[in-house]
């Protein structure tokens, strides 16, 4: 598959401008940097370009705006549509692009979990042959987990060269998934996000948001603490995954989606988290140009200095990883009997069983797990995880012991782990003793 000229619709979006910068760097494609506004695109040829560290790659980003979309796709080999996550704007996009396109063009969209084949019906028979769902995670120069979604109507020689050349070309891990809502990485990954941003709601008088943080950081193997990403996502993109999590999914973990009530007051009060400089997280710049880190107080609905948590057992885990002594890392947290070692352990078990679930029922392989959350969040694999766990202790008799009781009824833990497979990563380079 030979690309030579791209359209990317959606490019003042913060994935639009980024994946613009892939197909222009790593593809050396002429990319159309199409959206709304033009000046707006225009102003964003810049920061495309510094998302790729990459001057050169300037001329090859020609920014254009909707008016010239037809002409845009109808000179394009790819098309690549990162809108608004919105099943309607999408549609409306799509039949434009069907109209436009070149017969032997190629159409993806990159949303984050929206259904592929009811987008695929904007197209024409022949055309939907050739329409993929394509997505990529951000920031995509760094995260290189691309997610490809085939249909019923999919040519698979077209899906077996966009597989290469996402491989091949612009360097992606590609995952192939079923088209289920938020496809693999965000159907395990806002699980644990949005189960931790709960349990903020839950011990709101305990710290809440940073507090729960400081549970699950680094020493966890997360190189970013989940309401961190919370906030580095944005609170408005993390609500529209989980509330589609929650209104299209009816498996066990199905109540982890909930949006909490907090956190929608914060969306709607337009605190989205980085892109809006305040969130779950607000930072200060001082007079003397110091920073001070403040959090969101659930309690009082106030911004508050950032607390630093000394818990015992992750400061021992925090010294045995230092010393590269894991074994007596993990049991550090599996033998203390704090509240905050029994949340931490909790979630490392609700983690690895249902990642085994969403493998089997979306994945194409168990492995597919492993990659999507060590490509595409940067944490430790999953099964890489129990494959730790199980140098030290009986993985079935500690993800029962860990696991929530009501969680126990719903599913067959014996039968997640068995068809568990032993993991091609190392855990160890995912468990850091302090923040990087």
């Amino acid at each position: 598959m030979k690309i030579n000229t791209v359209t990317v619709i959606g490019a003042t979006g913060s994935m639009g401008y980024n994946v613009a910068g892939i197909f222009a760097s790593f593809g050396n494609a002429k990319v159309y940097m199409v959206g709304r506004n033009i000046e707006k695109v225009k102003a964003t040829v810049a920061r495309t370009v510094k998302s790729v560290r990459a001057d050169s790659i300037e001329k090859n980003l020609f920014p254009a705006d909707f008016s010239s979309l037809e002409a845009c796709v109808s000179e394009s080999d790819l098309i690549f549509e990162s809108a608004v996550e919105d099943i309607d704007v999408k549609k409306e996009i799509a039949c434009i692009v069907n109209k436009a396109m070149k017969p032997d063009a190629v159409s993806c969209t990159g949303s984050s979990g929206l259904p592929i084949t009811e987008l695929s019906k904007c197209y024409s028979p022949e055309n939907r042959k050739r329409f993929f769902g394509l997505h990529m995670f951000n920031p995509p120069y760094s995260m290189s987990l691309c997610e490809l979604i085939c249909t019923g109507y999919t040519d698979q020689t077209i899906k077996e060269e966009l597989t290469k050349y996402a491989s091949e070309t612009l360097y992606r891990t590609v995952v192939e998934v079923e088209d289920q809502p938020a496809f693999l990485g965000n159907r395990i990954g806002f699980m644990f996000i949005n189960k931790a941003l709960q349990y903020a709601e839950k011990y709101k008088d305990n710290g809440g948001i940073d507090y729960i943080d400081a549970i699950l950081g680094p020493f966890s193997g997360r190189s970013m603490a989940p309401l961190v990403t919370s906030d580095f996502v944005g609170l408005d993109v993390h609500k529209a995954i989980v509330d589609n999590l929650y209104n299209n999914t009816d498996d066990y973990a199905n109540q982890y989606y909930e949006f909490p009530a907090f956190a929608n007051e914060l969306v709607e009060s337009g605190k989205l988290g980085r892109k809006t400089k305040q969130g779950l997280y607000k930072t200060i710049i001082n007079d003397n140009g110091s920073r001070t880190s403040l959090v969101y107080d659930i309690s009082s609905k106030q911004y508050r200095e950032k607390m630093e948590y000394v818990f015992p057992f992750a400061e021992k885990m925090k010294k045995a990883i230092h010393v590269g002594d894991y074994a007596k890392a993990f049991s550090s947290l599996i033998n203390n009997e704090s509240a905050e070692a029994h949340i931490c352990l909790e979630f490392l078990a609700d983690y690895i069983l249902y990642s085994a679930f969403c493998a089997a029922q979306i994945g194409h392989s168990m492995r597919s797990a492993d990659d999507v959350m060590a490509t595409g969040f940067n944490i430790c694999p999953p099964f890489a995880l129990a494959d730790a766990f199980s140098q030290i202790t009986d993985l079935k008799a500690l993800l029962m012991r860990a696991v929530d009781k009501q969680i126990l009824q719903k599913i067959d833990v014996s039968a997640l782990c068995d068809s568990i497979e032993p993991s091609a990563y190392d855990f160890r380079p995912f468990f850091r003793s302090k923040r990087s």
